[in-house]
């Protein structure tokens, strides 16, 4: 089976059971009530992925940070609240829907403490987010201005309508 056909089937039950506690857009009388919303995986390799994905599950981590530059440079519009994504594990199979709740564009330098414990990372403090999002955005950035303390960082928080455990 695809992806594409494991997504599919994802949604339909994922949207079943996750249509009485969301107001998104896909869950009105349109055409997108049979429309998955875009999948992709946190990280950028499978381990990582997996990692996050189960900090999620646990309901650890219902919050992430991207570069805005990132996404620029992709040609992707930002995540904007209602929104709904089909979260994949390292392997491509997808686990989780979840709904964007909030989403907030701030400096690197200013992300504060409790979007770093959201995260759920590591010791789960801003010392430790800022040495791993620095790291993160240097390593693994699409964009060419490299790192610098005042990039734009999209700080997103989402929760969990339905998962796959």
């Amino acid at each position: 089976m695809s992806e594409d056909d494991r997504v599919a089937t994802f949604w339909e039950l994922a949207r079943v059971h996750a249509k009485l506690n969301v107001s998104s857009p896909y869950f009105g009388p349109t055409p997108l009530d049979s429309v998955p919303p875009p999948a992709w995986s946190f990280g950028a390799s499978e381990s990582q992925a997996d990692e996050l994905l189960d900090l999620v599950l646990a309901g650890t981590k219902t919050a992430t940070a991207s570069a805005l530059w990132d996404y620029e440079a992709d040609d992707e519009k930002v995540p904007e609240k209602g929104e709904l994504s089909i979260v994949l594990d390292g392997s491509g199979m997808p686990r989780a829907l979840i709904e964007t709740t909030d989403v907030e564009v701030v400096p690197f330098d200013q992300v504060g403490e409790e979007h770093a414990r959201l995260e759920g990372e590591g010791d789960r403090s801003l010392a430790t987010w800022r040495e791993v999002h620095q790291r993160f955005f240097t390593e693994h950035a699409t964009h060419e201005h490299g790192f610098s303390p005042d990039m734009p960082v999209v700080c997103e928080r989402f929760r969990v309508l339905y998962a796959d455990v």
